[in-house]
């Protein structure tokens, strides 16, 4: 499973040979094994790297086990560097050359899917789940005292009247409360061991509701969704629902985060839009927050002494007077550049306000 240790090894590898990145969706549902391969070929038809598309042709052909959504595939022949990631999300199709990995998709999978923790929730018990990139990491169980409901002799079976509420007494109450403190603390560990930055909760109404306020304040911030759905529920049947209620809350969170930084941008507070400004601030190492609109690409220039970037074509570079070069995708390096000094990328998805101030904009450190 692709993992962001892997995304940093990337990140820090750069070639004085060219690095063949390609992309392919791969989803059963849009087509076969063969006419993947042969959108694959079509999209390799023009890179003069044989070498590097027959590796990954090969790959193609004999290994990928066309079980996922996707593929990525790195390489780099000449150095005998080949990196393969079967995604179990889908992606764009993309191919690209350049000195290093372009790992933009791959960063908006892991800004986007990674980090899920699911809790089902009973009155007895609690099942945890870890997703990852569409893939189910972790699970664990939690199991409490089992709650048995007493009719008491005489009660009626109206709310509000003397003797109760049939079925239920004031020990079973407590009984629940017990196994729901006990299954909130049980997953606030689960969710620190698995380093969960989005939580998801499923189970009826009144239990999601009551395990919700027993959790922890730091974690309830966390929570992005809740669902109905029983305990039996299957794996396939918690990932799929993961995926629709942790998309919609992406979605959200892309649109506020846009919003935010063009309103911070009009008052010069601490933000950037327009792709000229963001690259800009890439080039000084300001950018905290990198945003870019989804399928993005622009060819550009980027100075071969210092690193500069531009899409505007200069011979020399006007920070350092070295060689101008022409890249394919300045998007892509301008991803590079923001993740290898520390800074966040968010790819956003569908934003007509992003699209329209230029497809990229930046929050600044300073």
């Amino acid at each position: 499973m692709l993992t962001e240790s892997h995304l940093r090894e990337m990140l820090a590898f750069s070639a004085s040979e060219p690095v063949l990145s390609v992309y392919l969706n791969t989803e059963p549902g849009s087509g076969s094994a063969e006419s993947h391969r042969l959108r694959l070929r079509a999209l390799l038809k023009n890179i003069n790297l044989p070498q590097d598309t027959a590796a990954v042709e090969r790959y193609m052909d004999h290994e990928y086990a066309w079980t996922g959504r996707g593929v990525a595939i790195f390489s780099c022949a000449p150095l005998g560097y080949l990196k393969v990631f079967p995604l179990a999300l889908p992606v764009r199709d993309l191919v690209l050359v350049s000195d290093r990995p372009a790992v933009k998709p791959l960063a908006g999978l892991f800004e986007n899917y990674s980090g899920y923790g699911v809790v089902l929730i009973d009155k007895q018990g609690a099942r945890l789940f870890s997703f990852n990139l569409g893939e189910l990491s972790e699970q664990e169980g939690f199991l409490g005292e089992e709650v048995k409901h007493t009719k008491l002799g005489g009660a009626s079976s109206f709310p509000g009247r003397r003797g109760g509420i049939a079925g239920r007494t004031r020990y079973a109450d407590e009984l629940v409360e017990r196994n729901m403190k006990e299954a909130a603390a049980f997953a606030a560990r689960f969710f620190e061991n698995q380093h969960i930055r989005r939580i998801l909760i499923g189970g009826s109404e009144d239990n999601v509701s009551q395990f919700r306020s027993y959790l922890p304040k730091a974690w309830q911030s966390l929570i992005v969704g809740t669902f109905r759905m029983g305990m039996t529920a299957s794996h396939a049947e918690v990932l799929a629902e993961a995926l629709r209620l942790g998309g919609e809350a992406e979605r959200q969170r892309e649109n506020h985060l846009v919003e935010e930084t063009i309103t911070a941008a009009k008052k010069e507070a601490g933000a950037v839009i327009g792709l000229p400004a963001s690259l800009e601030a890439v080039n000084e190492k300001r950018v905290q927050l990198l945003l870019v609109s989804d399928g993005y690409h622009q060819a550009g220039y980027q100075c071969t002494a210092c690193g500069r970037l531009t899409v505007y074509a200069e011979r020399e570079c006007s920070a350092c007077q070295g060689k101008m070069a022409a890249i394919e995708d300045v998007i892509e390096a301008a991803v590079n550049s923001v993740l290898r000094s520390g800074g966040e990328v968010e790819v956003v998805h569908q934003n007509d306000a992003l699209d329209d101030i230029g497809r990229m904009a930046a929050r600044l450190r300073y």
